[in-house]
C-alpha cells in the first residue's frame, strides 16, 4: 500500500521493482530498479522534510522498518540487503553492497560500502568504515570502538552477494507472475 504524507508527497517507485501488497510505503520515498520489498515492510518518510532513497538492486525483507525523522534522510545505496526485522532509522546512510542482519538497528550513523552489520547488532551515532563487520549482537555507539572491527572476509562477501542475487531473482520471478496474471 502506498500513501502520500501530510506534505502531499507520494512514493516514486520504479516499475522494475517488486513491492509486496502488504508493504506500506508512505511519503517522500524513492525506490530504484530491481528492488524487492517483502511482506509487512514499512518505509515511512512522513515527517516534515524527511526522505528515503533505496537504490537499485536492494532488498527490504519481511518486517523491516525504515523511517526518517523530520529534516533527515535515509539513503540505502545499491545492492544492499536489509534482512528480516531490522530497523533503519534516519538520519542514516548505508553504502553500496552492505548487509544489515536480522533484528539489527542502525540509527543516526553511516555504514561504509561493503560492510556488514550482523544479526541483532546496534549501530548508533558512528561511522562504520568501508569493508568492516559489526559482529552478531554487538552494540556500537562510540566511534573509537570501530577500530577493533574485522574486515569483511571472502566468505561474508559471497554471503551478502548471494542474498542480493537471490532477491533480484525473486523480483524477476514475481514480475513474471504478474505478467502471467495480466495476460489471463
Amino acid at each position: 500500500m502506498q500513501f502520500q504524507n501530510p506534505q502531499k508527497q507520494k512514493p516514486k517507485i520504479s516499475k522494475k521493482a517488486w513491492i509486496s501488497e502488504t508493504a506500506i510505503i508512505i511519503g517522500n520515498v524513492t525506490i530504484g530498479d530491481n528492488v524487492f520489498v517483502a511482506h509487512n515492510a514499512i518505509i515511512r518518510a512522513d515527517e516534515p522534510d524527511s526522505s528515503i532513497i533505496i537504490g537499485d538492486g536492494c532488498n527490504v525483507q519481511d518486517n523491516v522498518i525504515i523511517h526518517a525523522l523530520s529534516h533527515s534522510q535515509v539513503i540505502v545505496n545499491s545492492n544492499t540487503s536489509l534482512a528480516h526485522g531490522c530497523i533503519v532509522h534516519g538520519p542514516c546512510y548505508i553504502g553500496e553492497g552492505c548487509f544489515v542482519g536480522f533484528g539489527s538497528v542502525v540509527f543516526d550513523c553511516t555504514v561504509g560500502d561493503d560492510s556488514l552489520v550482523m544479526h541483532n547488532a546496534t549501530v548508533r551515532k558512528i561511522i562504520v568504515p568501508e569493508g568492516k563487520v559489526v559482529p552478531d549482537g554487538m552494540a556500537i555507539t562510540e566511534q573509537h570502538t570501530v577500530e577493533n572491527l574485522e574486515n569483511t572476509s571472502s566468505e561474508l562477501a559471497e554471503f551478502k552477494n548471494s542474498v542480493v542475487r537471490a532477491n533480484i531473482n525473486l523480483v524477476k520471478g514475481y514480475k513474471a507472475l504478474e505478467m502471467e496474471v495480466e495476460s489471463e
